[in-house]
């Protein structure tokens, strides 16, 4: 039986970011998880606001994550 995660995440590991007008196709999601993860742990000010809006788009499974409200 599958497990609530599982569940939640699309069936596509295809994702597409914009992040900073930079649009970007990811082939596998936890590759672009990884990436603006990172991006939030070594950067700071608005650069970090929008890499952390862009990773909590990806964690909640959206197939298309932008740093725009």
């Amino acid at each position: 039986m599958y497990t609530i995660p599982e569940l939640a995440m699309p069936k596509s590991r295809r994702v597409t970011t914009v992040c900073n007008g930079r649009k970007e196709v990811w082939e596998d999601r936890e590759e672009a998880q990884d990436f603006f993860l990172r991006q939030m742990m070594t950067i700071e000010g608005e650069e970090r606001e929008r890499a952390e809006c862009v990773y909590i788009q990806l964690i909640h499974g959206l197939e298309e994550c932008s740093d725009e409200d």
